[in-house]
């Protein structure tokens, strides 16, 4: 498990072992660092031209150093100084390994082959000013691979905020610790490659956790010798009207793929039958249908039998007897997950999710805007604070969807997700989401938890679905349906249950 931190945790774990070393050590831990992994993306260092921005303080002065390095095995090292008061020590070490000191507009640009970023550090916030921002704009339209020294400059650390103009890197070698800003989009989508150097910090734990495979395995339910259709968890399912029958289908193949011993389907009758057709495993039970095609009476889907966990809410719809739907359900003592049209009508009733049971919302940033009473660019922007704010105030687990996935408990536990793909922004794909979240719970999983191995596999489905490699570049793949999904999840548990065996 990867933990993410904060900037003032990291300046707490410079400062510890600052008071342990010599003067500079830490820093030139940090420049070796950097420059070898400058010299790796390099290939042929000799004759390499390569240039650094420089601002001022520490991050500046990593650079620096790095160039320093790079400067002493050949490469033409030329600093763009962008602050008032540039690292001293690195300045003259730079100058002393024959690197040299110009302005922006001397650079001959097209023939750079490599630039490194340390106009701002960790400390930076709010917009990028001139003339820091004037060289992010240049960089835009730069060939040469950019490589940011810790963090991309115009990215809040702590939080992946973006306020304005900003680097965006190919690589970010950042140091010591994971920051927050560099896995938390708008932030992640801006730092490329990200590469952790340890320069020998002690951190403590973290609230915030990114899971990898090895976790993922673990949080895992397995079936023993003595498993039934019972004991490994039955879970209930209420998605989908006559118009949105895709939403029964995709969350109760989900839910199926995810491991519940038992995946009873409860719905109008249009959507069942596409239910029974698709998925013959799901018992399936049909209730009344209003005149739109929702369900007609909210007391016909408690009637359907025993779950251990609910699945609501994708393509229910908001009006006529849905709201009844969702209240009966958010009164039951079950675990429950809600998701798309419920949450919608939970924004004038926050009240309901006041119950003992867990709950789990999982709304994508224009749900969730709806729901506290925001602007959706608000949420773009701030991902990570919003999803805390509404794990706060509604005391729910919230699985805050988008291109970087935020899990955020009432208890302050947050856990951001790593592997999704752009190629998952489609059709269907939440719905899918919804009902392997809704199974996991059913088979015992607290919300928290199976909100983020959900997002894990969800995203490695997106990820095997596509065929392509990397997460942030959707060349590398191909376009995936939401029932691709359903196609490749038991390779994906596979591969995930195989790392740990």
């Amino acid at each position: 498990m990867r933990s993410l931190y904060s900037v003032e945790q990291i300046r707490a774990g410079e400062a510890a072992a600052m008071a342990q070393l010599p003067e500079g050590a830490l820093m030139a831990r940090a420049a070796a660092g950097l420059a070898r992994r400058c010299c790796d993306l390099l290939g042929r260092v000799y004759g390499a031209r390569v240039v650094l921005l420089v601002g001022s303080g520490n991050n500046g002065g990593d650079a620096l150093y790095a160039g320093a390095l790079l400067a002493r095995r050949g490469a033409a090292v030329t600093a763009v100084l962008a602050g008032s008061s540039p690292h001293t020590g690195g300045l003259a070490a730079l100058r002393s390994a024959g690197g040299t000191v110009t302005t922006e507009d001397q650079i001959a640009w097209p023939a750079v082959d490599l630039v490194l970023d340390g106009l701002v550090g960790i400390g930076g916030k709010g917009p990028l000013r001139e003339p820091q921002a004037a060289l992010a704009r240049r960089l835009r339209d730069v060939r040469a691979t950019v490589v940011a020294v810790d963090v991309p400059s115009g990215v809040d650390a702590g939080t992946g905020e973006v306020a304005g103009e900003a680097v965006r890197a190919d690589v970010t070698v950042t140091f010591g610790a994971l920051k927050t800003g560099l896995l938390v989009a708008p932030g992640a989508e801006l730092a490329g490659l990200v590469e952790l150097f340890d320069i020998g910090l002690d951190l403590p734990d973290s609230e915030l956790t990114a899971l990898d495979a090895v976790d993922v395995a673990a949080l895992l339910p397995s079936p023993s010798g003595e498993a039934s259709k019972y004991t490994r968890g039955v879970v209930g399912i209420v998605t989908g009207s006559s118009q949105y029958t895709g939403a029964a289908v995709l969350s109760a193949g989900g839910a199926l793929r995810a491991g519940a011993g038992m995946v009873r389907y409860v719905g109008v009758p249009h959507a069942a039958d596409q239910v029974r057709m698709r998925w013959p495993e799901v018992v399936v039970t049909d209730v009344r249908a209003n005149p739109v095609g929702q369900i007609a009476d909210a007391a016909d889907v408690l009637k359907a039998g025993r779950v251990q966990a609910w699945a609501f809410g994708s393509g229910l719809g908001t009006g006529n007897g849905s709201p009844f739907v969702v209240r009966s359900l958010l009164e039951t003592d079950l675990p429950v997950l809600v998701d798309a049209d419920a949450i919608t009508i939970l924004a004038g009733h926050h009240d309901w999710l006041d119950r003992a049971a867990g709950t789990l919302i999982t709304p994508h940033a224009g749900e969730f805007a709806k729901l506290m009473g925001t602007g959706r660019e608000e949420v773009e922007a701030q991902r990570l604070s919003w999803a805390r704010r509404a794990a706060d105030q509604l005391g729910v687990t919230v699985l805050l969807k988008g291109s970087t996935t935020v899990v955020a408990d009432p208890d302050g536990r947050t856990a951001v997700n790593t592997t999704a793909t752009a190629w998952l922004g489609t059709a269907g794909s939440g719905d899918v989401l919804s009902g392997v979240c809704g199974s996991l719970m059913a088979q015992g999983l607290s919300p928290f938890d199976a909100g983020r191995v959900g997002a894990f596999l969800h995203g490695m489905a997106g990820r095997f679905a596509s065929g392509g490699a990397d997460v942030t570049d959707t060349s590398t793949g191909a376009p995936v349906a939401a029932a691709d999904l359903l196609a490749v999840w038991a390779d994906v548990e596979r591969a995930v249950r195989a790392v740990s065996a």
